[in-house]
């Protein structure tokens, strides 16, 4: 089967709870960040969320995996390359990505021991969302999970950043972009987080150097991946790459640089209620408009309005209604 856009990233189980700044500082975490935690880790936070009766939504996740949904939900063809374990959350995992219209390999059939991956999303009355994940049998995801076939049939493979964490995921990357050499796909990365750019530096430029066409990151995860202090220096960098670059800038809108040219796209204006999903949601709405054809500045001024509506509900999907009520914004520009 042929598909538009293949995807590498982490199976998490997403429950997301609106909390105060000082239920970050009493569990110790960076607000707007991403840690890795173990389930002993996780086990005494969900007792101190479930006491607080903290309001929550849950559904399958991962930064890839909210890309690929709204891209589906869009009419694109999409598989996802990932690994989920034979247990409840991995029935919920599978589900969901079924009602989306994502193709998946199925349950993995080694570590059974290990569980399906989960995700706590901590959103604050700022919006900001800081997470605590617990990857679970999706850190070893290895080339038994991976239809080669499915990606190299893809228009475009794009690449969760988060895969850089562990040893498995990284030569899982590495795997579909050797097989990858020489075909006509499209190659995209995520930046995911500015830290883990910092941390695992010589990972992305082992990916950057199998030719990457297309970036997608925010103001921050820019100036790491540049290495430079200053944002104006992050573009002036990014001018001279021979990839497209697509950086968000939260309420000022987006900014993409493609052979030495800047495509400046405003936000629209909303009131802010949570902006975990808003950068997936901006680059699946992106891929597909790219792959439909549209020019640059309607596929940033598309994928800004996607991102809004996802900043204005708690959590990182819409409904399929909510898709539909995007997708005619397109088919007016």
């Amino acid at each position: 089967m042929k598909y538009d856009i293949s995807a590498l990233g982490n199976a998490l189980v997403d429950t997301q709870y609106m909390i105060s700044h000082e239920f970050l500082n009493e569990i110790g975490l960076e607000p707007d960040s991403m840690t890795l935690a173990t389930p002993e880790e996780h086990a005494p936070i969900i007792e101190k969320l479930e006491s607080m009766g903290a309001s929550s939504v849950s559904d399958c996740g991962g930064s890839a995996t909210n890309s690929l949904v709204a891209a589906s939900y869009f009419g694109s063809k999409c598989h996802h390359v990932c690994r989920v374990a034979d247990d409840e959350d991995g029935q919920k995992y599978l589900d969901s990505l079924q009602n989306a219209g994502v193709n998946h390999i199925g349950f993995s059939k080694e570590d059974s021991n290990m569980p399906t991956g989960k995700c706590l999303i901590f959103v604050t009355p700022d919006a900001k969302r800081t997470m605590s994940s617990m990857l679970g049998v999706s850190a070893y995801l290895g080339s038994k999970d991976i239809d080669y076939d499915a990606v190299v049939n893809s228009k475009i493979f794009y690449i969760e950043g988060y895969m850089v964490t562990s040893n498995e995921n990284f030569n899982a990357v590495t795997s579909v972009l050797n097989h990858l050499k020489n075909k006509n796909t499209l190659k995209a990365l995520s930046l995911s987080d500015a830290g883990i750019v910092n941390g695992f530096r010589d990972e992305f430029k082992k990916i950057e150097s199998h030719g990457i066409d297309m970036i997608f990151c925010n103001d921050d995860e820019a100036i790491a991946f540049a290495g430079t202090e200053t944002f104006d220096d992050a573009v002036s960098f990014y001018k001279e790459q021979a990839y497209m670059i697509a950086i968000t800038k939260g309420s000022e809108g987006s900014l993409i640089i493609k052979n030495g040219k800047e495509i400046f796209s405003p936000a629209e204006s909303i009131n802010p209620v949570d902006t975990n999903g808003a950068g997936d949601m901006f680059a699946g709405s992106f891929m597909y408009a790219y792959l439909n054809g549209f020019d640059l500045a309607s596929c940033a001024e598309f994928s800004n309005f996607a991102s809004s509506k996802i900043v204005e509900t708690f959590g990182p999907r819409l409904t399929p209604d909510g898709y539909r009520e995007v997708l005619n914004k397109l088919k007016k520009s």
